[in-house]
């Protein structure tokens, strides 16, 4: 039994330490591309559809980028896709919740001073946030909202109604029934795959 829990304990290790190392690749990134952004240069021979350009050098080799804001004719047999490093961040906080605060729920997740709750139903109830917050942000998106972004926008990060309901829904939820860090922890994740659109 020593041994699962040594064992367990690594595996929590390893999962935060990949969070935290995708989580800066993600970053990392984005910034890169915001950089790159911000450097485009208009020229007039620039080929159809193609927004800017811009030159870099690197490692003694030159790189010049051309940015096009819809595909162009004649897409190349290799692209590489920005995606990996948020997909893998929100997956290893998923996998971090789970092993650290759902198996470990009894330390990090409920509070016995606070609600007489089995784990069982602590782990429920994080779930159920979760997927009530994704359903809600999902059908914000599809809804005829969706087509006015800015408006969007605002309802999803400024603290309007729902916005503000939800946060009184999670400081409730800390305060009653879970220890604050997981109850932030499940915001987090809640909010993070607005980050990745």
């Amino acid at each position: 039994m020593q041994d699962l829990a040594i064992m367990w304990d690594w595996i929590g290790f390893a999962v935060r330490w990949l969070h935290v190392i995708t989580a800066m690749a993600w970053i990392g990134s984005s910034f890169y591309f915001i950089a790159l952004d911000l450097g485009l240069r208009k020229n007039p021979n620039l080929p159809v559809g193609a927004h800017g350009e811009e030159w870099q050098v690197h490692g003694g080799g030159f790189y010049h980028i051309q940015k096009y804001l819809v595909a162009p004719e004649n897409m190349p047999d290799h692209l590489i896709w920005f995606k990996w490093e948020s997909y893998t961040t929100w997956l290893s906080g998923a996998a971090l919740l789970m092993v650290v605060y759902w198996v470990g729920g009894e330390l990090y997740l409920i509070d016995a001073g606070k609600a007489d709750l089995a784990l069982w139903q602590g782990i429920l109830i994080s779930a159920g946030s979760l997927t009530l917050g994704w359903l809600i942000y999902d059908f914000l998106c599809k809804s005829p909202l969706g087509n006015t972004p800015t408006l969007l926008m605002l309802l999803l990060l400024l603290p309007l109604r729902l916005r503000l309901l939800l946060l009184l829904f999670w400081w409730w939820l800390s305060l009653m029934i879970m220890l604050r860090l997981p109850a932030l922890l499940l915001l987090l994740l809640l909010l993070s795959p607005k980050m990745q659109a």
